[in-house]
């Protein structure tokens, strides 16, 4: 009970408004602003803007096409994506870097200036992996003119041509990988149907299959290079 009654000092936090003292402090306030606002994007931007989409979409995926359920756990398909898309990234990112973040930290650019030159290596990155049907689909949408250059295209108009032109390949990656395991179940579940044995789940039966065949063909490293060559 006396530790209970103890005072514990506790801290406080205020928040309050006050009058700038000029124009700076604004622009540091407006800039703090929008530097959170951005943090708070910062998880959308990562699977929206680069290759997390195609690649963890391909990646659980396979997982459904093996039939083992939460195995790898998506702790490990989503840890795996995100070191393959800081892999994929990484050029784009450094020059963002270099271009860009590194020089506004040295005061050598405005923000305005470092955004624009920063959004540039992914704005690259997007426009080489964006198919043109679907980029002119939402350019028709907004009634934009079309534009004579990649540097004319509106960003806001780019990041969902990227998104639907990722989810297709990646789904067109994912079907061919599905084939050889669909052929797996086929052949085993005719086996069984011939042979009489309609009470015996396929899955259970085919499963140690594919994962052998899985496991000869070396299907790890095959997905990833492939999925890394996609972006090549």
């Amino acid at each position: 009970m006396g530790f209970l009654q103890t005072n514990i000092p506790f801290p406080s936090i205020d928040i309050g408004l006050g009058v700038a003292d000029g124009p700076g402090d604004v622009a540091v306030s407006l800039q703090i602003l929008l530097l959170l606002t951005i943090l708070s994007l910062a998880p959308a931007i990562l699977t929206l803007m680069t290759s997390f989409t195609r690649t963890v979409i391909v990646l659980s995926l396979i997982r459904n096409a093996l039939g083992t359920n939460q195995v790898p756990p998506n702790q490990v398909l989503v840890g795996l994506a995100l070191f393959l898309t800081a892999f994929i990234m990484a050029p784009s990112f450094g020059a963002v870097y270099t271009n860009a973040l590194s020089p506004y930290l040295a005061g050598e650019l405005a923000l305005e200036e470092a955004w624009e030159i920063g959004v540039e290596p992914i704005r690259e990155f997007m426009i080489r992996n964006t198919r043109e049907k679907d980029l002119e689909m939402f350019i028709n949408v907004r009634g934009e003119e079309r534009p004579d250059t990649p540097e004319d295209i509106n960003t806001l108009t780019l990041i969902p041509a990227f998104v639907i032109s990722e989810l297709k390949t990646a789904f067109q990656l994912a079907f061919v990988i599905f084939i050889p395991f669909l052929v797996i179940d086929m052949v085993v579940a005719s086996t069984l149907m011939g042979m009489g044995m309609m009470m015996l789940p396929p899955v259970m039966i085919s499963l140690p299959f594919k994962i052998l065949l899985f496991i000869l063909v070396d299907g790890w490293h095959l997905i990833v290079r492939s999925l890394l060559l996609s972006f090549s």
